[in-house]
Formats: structure tokens, C-alpha cells, sequence
């Protein structure tokens, strides 16, 4: 390699070259991992075989009609008990009938992504039901205005892959139904990713796929394509089936839907306090919802949501930021992966109460080894504090930037004949000693590196003279910028009346338009 051929003419030449150069994307949706394996083999396999011994012997109680109706002539067994129980070989089978593959749709088609494998996804996920301010340091209720701020913030955001609802309405709590219409009014106003919905009253179902079919400008259109995902909690720990999720649940897989089923037991209160016997258990109930689903549908799409999570035994808590649930989430990535299921592991949660650096580690700990452990749909919980019974905008922000890294993280390191370097090493050791101006460093610039939006890279003077800002004030002023005039128009104006004509639209127009809110 001659060495006439890596003079750059310095930065300005550097800068010059960076943009006139078509960018290649360092990260990107769908990175392959699995490299972080918490369990042996072995482990997997004597939690696998003692789940199967719980659905065998104990079942799960409380079955609802619905469940009964579909699964009681295809080999499961209700028990004097009022247990149902599901037998080894028949959740065997269905283990390997579940579908090992889906298309997540999302309302855009440029936002689509097949999950398989060891691809792994970020999406927003959860249901505090306070807004913490940085004005005030202090939280607030939630508003249905948040939902779509929270939504056109997203549709902003590199590292968010799909929108699932980051938190509930408070100020229709007690109206479940338009709760849940204007949840999903929001998202569609907001976003073009996939969007997920939490929903735990079967009736909402029908109206929310007419809401769809109106919004895609014709009956039956959104089956074609269905961009949401509709799901809750079908389990109540330990080992009961909650009547209202159940009912959603049977009703979509009853369509053909995809659902998610989520499990949420804790180590400790609701679950073992041994993180294995915590596994087990939630392993047990969630497979005894996809054995559900696939009973009433053979071969149904159903988001295997095992979460498990972890309680400060002290207290009795919910604690959401520990190394134990790091490493019982990872575990949980690692034993869907080795059956194939498509996954949602959940992470990035903090019980710090702002964004400072507890929740920073808290965040990046379980967002890390949920990633490299290999879970298809990371529902990355952007934006969550104070144990997730809060939500910050700011933190959504700053999430994204870490998302970002661990992505970089996940991606590895590329090793071949060019990247090794020996013929660039060779050449600048015999010319003049330094790598910076080399073309290969101009070259991999924006594609070796991923450069954060947000953290703070100045000298420790430019940061002294420039405020002293922390990456809370930063990522403050970067959501200003954001959501100053980001006012999507994703609803034609026409089809906008419609809904708003046929279903109980409670977000006022004036505020889904650039105004003095921000």
C-alpha cells in the first residue's frame, strides 16, 4: 500500500470526506447475539423437565370456560382441584408445533422485521402511571397528550424498534374502554413502528380492529397486516389463570391474532425465592399459555413473555434494577432460544426515582444482558424510573443513546484479511507514525464507531464553560428540540373525522398540532 495515497489534508478534509460519503449504519434492528449463557445445557434441560412435572401434577388454576371449551377434548385434564393440567407429551408437542419465526408488522412497512433465531429487537414497553418532570423534579399523573408525545418522541428514536405503550392513561382509568381506543389513536397519530397495546377486556378487541380498519381505509385490512400487538398478563402468580386476560387472549388466538402472553411472577412473593425455582415456575405458566394457543389454533403466533422478576426481600418489593434480574432475565432469553420460541425479555428498569446514576448502571446492566443473551423483543422499558410506576421523557431519550451502545456492543468485532490492518500498520510505520489520517480511519469513521447522540465528549474546560451540564440536562434540552415541531400528520385529515365520528376520540386536535406545549 503506497503511503502517497492516505494524505488527507487534515480535519477539514476528514469532515469533507464524511459527507460527501453514503453512511453505512453501524447498528441496525435485528443484530444476531446469544453470546451470554447464564445456564449450562443441563440447567436448561432439569428446568424444562421440573416445568413439565409442575403442568403435569399441579396445573393451572382457575380456567375459564373459554380455555375448558378448547383445550379438555384435545388431552389437557381438569382436575377435582378445578386444575387444569396439561400432560408432558402433549406440551412436548406443542413445544414443537409453536412457531419458531413471526413477521412483526408495523404500520409503516419500512419498519417490519422477521424475529428468529438470535435476532434481537428494542421496543418500549410497560404501565407506570406517573410523568416525572425535570422542571419540577417531582411526578405527575399520566394524560392521554403523553401518550402521543411519548409516541412522535419514539417514531424520533434510532434505537426504539417498535412502540409498545410505555405507560396508562390515569385520567381514564376508570374508562377502560376509551382508555384503550385513544391509547391506540395515540400511537397510530404518532408513529409508524409497530405499536403494542396492553388490553385486559376481550370487548375492546373488535373495536380496536374497526379503529384499524378505519384508520387503513377499508374493512378487513388490517387482518392483512396486522400491526399491533395485542396482549397482558393471562396468569396470575402463582399458577392461576386471570379471567379477563385469558379472555383476550383465547379471543386472539381464536382470530389468529399474534399475542403476547406475559408471566410476571416474583422471586420471593409470588414466585420461589431461588432464582431456578422463580424460572420454573414462570416457564410452567408461560408454557401453559402457548399450549393454550396453540390448542385453540395449531401453529399461532404468540410472543413468549416470560418475565420474571425480583422482589428486595427486605421490604417485599418489586425491585427492577438488581444483578438478580440481569441474570434471571438473560436465563430467560437463553432457555426461549434454545426451543426456538419468539421471545420478550424485559429489562432497562430502574428504581432510582430520577436519571441519575443509579438508574444509569440499574438500566444498563439488565438492558445488556438481556441483549447478549440473545432475547428476540427487548422491551427496553425507555423512560421507566421509580421501580416502573414512572415514566421520563428525558430518560426515553437517554435510553435510546444507551440502546445505541449496547447495540454496538452486541454487533462484536469483525476480524478478516482487511480489518486486521497489518498493510496499514506496515504503512504508517514507515510514513508518518500517526493512524488518524490514514484512508482507512477516514473509511470507518461512521461504520466501526457509533458515535452517541448525546453523551457528553467535550474537554473537561469546554464542559466548565459550557454550563456544566449533566446528560439529564443534555437529553432536557434535546427533547425540547424534538418535540418543538415534530407534529406527524399520519391520519389524513378525512379518515381523522371518521374516527372521530365513530369512536370516543378524547385527544383534542389543537393539541396534536405544533403549539406552545413544548
Amino acid at each position: 500500500m503506497s503511503v502517497n495515497k492516505r494524505r488527507s489534508g487534515g480535519s477539514k478534509a476528514r469532515r469533507e470526506i464524511r459527507q460527501n460519503k453514503v453512511k453505512k449504519a453501524v447498528v441496525h434492528p435485528g443484530l444476531e447475539t446469544g453470546h451470554y449463557k447464564p445456564l449450562s445445557e443441563h440447567d436448561i434441560t432439569k428446568i424444562h423437565q421440573t416445568a413439565l412435572d409442575i403442568l403435569e401434577n399441579i396445573g393451572i388454576s382457575d380456567p375459564i370456560p373459554e380455555i375448558l371449551n378448547h383445550t379438555l377434548d384435545k388431552g389437557c385434564i381438569l382436575g377435582d382441584d378445578n386444575r387444569l393440567k396439561f400432560p408432558r407429551s402433549l406440551v412436548e408437542d406443542l413445544l414443537d408445533i409453536a412457531p419458531k419465526e413471526h413477521l412483526m408488522y408495523a404500520i409503516n412497512p419500512k419498519y417490519d422485521y422477521m424475529v428468529s433465531g438470535n435476532k434481537t429487537y428494542l421496543s418500549t414497553s410497560g404501565e407506570p402511571i406517573s410523568i416525572f418532570e425535570y422542571e419540577s423534579q417531582s411526578f405527575r399523573p399520566t394524560t392521554l397528550v403523553d401518550i402521543f408525545d411519548a409516541a412522535r418522541l419514539c417514531d424520533q428514536l434510532e434505537h426504539i424498534h417498535q412502540f409498545g405503550q410505555p405507560f396508562a392513561i390515569t385520567e381514564y382509568s376508570q374508562d377502560k374502554f376509551t382508555h384503550d381506543i385513544n391509547a391506540a389513536y395515540a400511537a397510530l397519530a404518532g408513529t409508524q413502528k409497530g405499536i403494542g397495546l396492553a388490553v385486559d377486556n376481550v370487548e375492546h378487541i373488535d373495536p380496536l380492529i374497526n379503529l384499524f380498519d378505519t384508520f387503513l381505509g377499508g374493512e378487513g385490512k388490517y387482518i392483512k397486516r396486522p400491526f399491533a400487538e395485542i396482549g397482558g398478563c393471562p396468569i396470575v402468580s402463582p399458577l392461576r389463570f386471570g379471567k379477563d386476560n385469558a379472555e383476550v387472549m383465547v379471543k386472539m388466538a381464536e382470530m389468529g391474532l399474534y399475542i403476547g402472553v406475559c408471566t410476571a411472577p416474583q422471586a420471593g412473593t409470588t414466585a420461589p425465592a431461588s432464582l431456578a425455582g422463580s424460572l420454573v415456575q414462570s416457564f410452567a405458566e408461560t408454557l401453559a399459555c402457548l399450549c393454550v394457543v396453540n390448542l385453540i389454533k395449531p401453529g399461532s403466533y404468540c410472543d413468549f413473555e416470560m418475565w420474571p422478576f425480583i422482589s428486595d426481600l427486605r421490604t417485599g418489593a418489586f425491585t427492577g434494577g438488581s444483578g438478580e434480574q440481569a441474570l434471571i432475565m438473560a436465563a430467560t432469553a437463553q432457555m426461549c432460544n434454545y426451543y426456538g420460541l419468539v421471545s420478550s425479555v424485559a429489562c432497562g428498569m430502574t428504581d432510582s426515582k430520577t436519571m441519575d446514576a443509579q438508574a444509569g448502571y440499574e438500566k444498563a446492566i439488565t438492558t445488556t444482558a438481556a441483549m447478549l443473551a440473545g432475547g428476540n423483543i427487548v422491551s427496553t422499558y425507555a423512560g421507566a424510573v421509580g421501580s416502573i410506576m414512572g415514566w421520563s421523557f428525558e430518560g426515553a431519550i437517554i435510553d435510546n443513546d444507551m440502546s445505541g451502545n449496547i447495540q454496538r456492543l452486541v454487533k462484536g468485532i469483525e476480524v478478516n484479511d482487511e480489518t486486521l490492518s497489518y498493510d496499514v500498520i506496515k504503512d504508517v510505520i514507515y510514513g508518518d507514525g500517526h493512524f488518524l489520517k490514514h484512508p482507512q480511519t477516514i473509511d470507518l469513521m461512521e461504520s466501526e464507531f457509533l458515535y452517541p447522540d448525546l453523551a457528553d465528549r467535550q474537554t473537561t474546560q469546554e464542559w466548565e464553560k459550557s454550563g456544566k451540564q449533566t446528560i439529564y440536562d443534555l437529553a432536557h434540552l434535546r427533547l425540547k428540540q424534538m418535540m418543538k415541531d415534530y407534529y406527524p400528520e399520519y391520519i389524513p385529515s378525512k379518515t381523522d373525522a371518521k374516527i372521530r365520528e365513530h369512536f370516543p376520540i378524547k385527544i383534542a386536535e389543537q393539541d396534536m398540532r405544533k403549539n406552545n406545549r413544548w
